[in-house]
């Protein structure tokens, strides 16, 4: 049975016609009436069904106006490197010692950045990371000698654009808190860099075919795309 709040909801906003985000935001805020900061999501789905090949899209991009969660960080790296991972805020950080935990299935951190030259070992625990989406890997900035920035990225509003199977993509561009220039730039960020996925891959017609946002607790609104991607 639907809760007293969400029958208060507008219904079939979906049968709207599409608006731009800018004008949605402040939609979906007023929706926003559980006792929480709701989140506001992002619901997008591509055209991942080419003629040659399906299309994949897994990449990071750093949302300019941040985002509320705390993400920990571990780093496996060498010993001269371990200062620059404490300082940038990493909560575990490791060797060879750390690559035996994780080995015995103690993992206690959400995002893992490895050196290049300790990746050779880590390397051989893709089936205790792999699954969990934990592997570092290299297009995605995790694989670095940077250790400072690959942390201080990771921990000041860095996300994961990946679609599945089915070419959804759902991604977070912040909170009911959040001003609505923040949730614009990072909404336009995201949009940023589908389009240099698009140019990266042999993509005919429009890479998003539709998008819709919605907050944690409520209904959804189709967006209508300022450009053509």
């Amino acid at each position: 049975m639907p809760s007293k709040r969400f029958k208060k909801l507008p219904e079939n906003t979906r049968e709207l016609a599409a608006e731009s985000v800018d004008k949605l935001i402040s939609v979906i805020k007023q929706n926003c009436t559980s006792k929480f900061d709701e989140s506001l999501d992002l619901s997008l789905q591509i055209n991942n069904k080419q003629k040659k090949n399906e299309i994949s899209i897994r990449t990071v991009i750093n949302l300019p106006g941040g985002t509320s969660k705390k993400v920990k960080v571990g780093v496996v790296c060498e010993e001269n490197k371990s200062q620059d991972a404490k300082d940038a805020g990493a909560e575990v950080i490791g060797g060879d010692e750390l690559i035996e935990e994780i080995k015995a299935g103690k993992i206690n951190f959400e995002k893992l950045i490895c050196t290049p030259g300790m990746m050779v070992k880590l390397s051989k625990l893709g089936k205790v990371l792999g699954p969990k989406g934990l592997m570092p890997n290299p297009k995605l900035g995790s694989v670095t000698n940077d250790v400072k920035k690959a942390v201080i990225d990771a921990k000041s509003g860095q996300v994961e654009i990946r679609n599945d199977k089915d070419g959804n993509i759902g991604v977070s561009i912040g909170n009911k808190s959040f001003g609505d220039e923040k949730l614009i730039m990072n909404f336009n960020a995201v949009i940023d860099a589908l389009e240099k996925e698009k140019s990266n891959n042999t993509i005919k017609g429009d890479l998003i075919k539709q998008a819709f946002i919605t907050s944690t607790m409520g209904v959804s609104y189709k967006i209508k795309l300022g450009k053509s991607i």
